[in-house]
């Protein structure tokens, strides 16, 4: 729990306390505590806790693909602002654009990422902030998917979702609920949808509205607490290109829309070392990987951009002082 990063909104955990009181039970006593008022601790609640409170949930349920349910449950209110600000879009593009924009206001764990890939759009999360596990994922897999349908007036079948998390050992409940093929153990969380569903007109649309609720969105993000906005893009695209076996500056300088020497300058201004944070980077991404069992060495490998496993282990060795099995072995303890 203490290698996680992040926080989520208050209103959002009130989500699992309605999930278990909707069924008759109690959830403090199943969870060992209430669900925090809103506004409680400045609105934020750490996702190592959150995570916490789902397995405490998932022990005394034991009910499969739990996190499907309780995001199937989601509202407005549990968004809190985003919640309103999106309904009250004109179509399911600008939901999407405002998800992206203020997702910080209750779901701060790995940044996302919103692309147009030829026919489609893709919603993107990797693991630069931590992986938090499968339960504390398709929860909100689960809860983004159901409140875009619950948005949108038409259609809005998904062509694919992709979890970074090892396969479960029954995927139909997945399938069932997403209504389109899932991917599991892949280099990132995924939700990808035909580009033709941005222009979905959404049922309340109500522009003087939005604009005042995007005006109090921007004020709570603005009151957040101050974050690294270059690094930390610097960190996502540099965890795009290891992922795609490409870890150079110009890729990375590609991924952030720069030119080469644009972000060389901007490293020297900030007295950062291009390798020294691409190795950086790589082993977050290595240390977040080993703690998935599913994975062999030789996987981690090869989603790091290593030829040989050899590579990596020695690599592995020189950042942290020990060897991938070692390091396992610890966190597993």
């Amino acid at each position: 729990m203490s290698n996680l990063k992040g926080y989520v909104s208050d209103t959002y955990v009130r989500l699992l306390d309605e999930f278990l009181a909707a069924r008759g039970l109690d959830a403090g006593a199943i969870l060992g505590q209430d669900a925090p008022a809103p506004g409680a601790g400045g609105g934020r609640f750490p996702i190592g806790q959150w995570k916490a409170l789902l397995e405490k949930a998932d022990a005394a349920l034991k009910i499969p693909a739990l996190g499907l349910q309780i995001g199937a449950t989601v509202r407005p209110a549990h968004l809190g602002v985003l919640g309103y600000v999106t309904t009250h879009c004109a179509n399911l593009g600008e939901a999407l654009a405002r998800l992206d924009r203020y997702q910080r206001l209750v779901y701060e764990v790995n940044p996302p990422r919103m692309e147009l890939r030829d026919d489609v759009v893709v919603l993107e999360w990797g693991a630069e902030q931590g992986r938090p596990g499968q339960l504390v994922d398709e929860t909100a897999i689960a809860a983004l998917v159901t409140f875009t349908r619950a948005l949108a007036q038409g259609e809005s079948r998904l062509s694919l979702v992709s979890f970074i998390n090892p396969a479960p050992a029954d995927a139909t409940p997945y399938e069932a609920f997403f209504g389109c093929p899932v991917q599991f153990a892949q280099a990132t969380t995924q939700v990808v949808l035909p580009v033709e569903y941005l222009a979905l007109p959404l049922r309340a649309p109500d522009p003087a509205l939005r604009e005042l609720l995007d005006q109090q969105a921007e004020t709570l993000l603005s009151r957040l607490p101050c974050e690294d906005e270059f690094e930390r893009a610097l960190r996502v695209a540099m965890s795009q290109a290891i992922t795609d076996g490409h870890a150079q500056l110009e890729t990375v300088a590609a991924h952030l829309h720069r030119a080469p020497r644009t972000l060389q300058r901007q490293l020297a201004e900030l007295d950062l070392g291009f390798q020294e944070l691409l190795d950086d980077t790589r082993r977050r991404m290595a240390e977040n990987y080993l703690r998935d069992e599913g994975l062999t060495l030789a996987d981690i490998a090869q989603l790091l951009g290593y030829g040989e496993q050899s590579a990596f282990q020695r690599a592995f060795k020189r950042w942290t002082g020990q060897t991938p099995r070692q390091f396992r072995k610890k966190a597993s303890s």
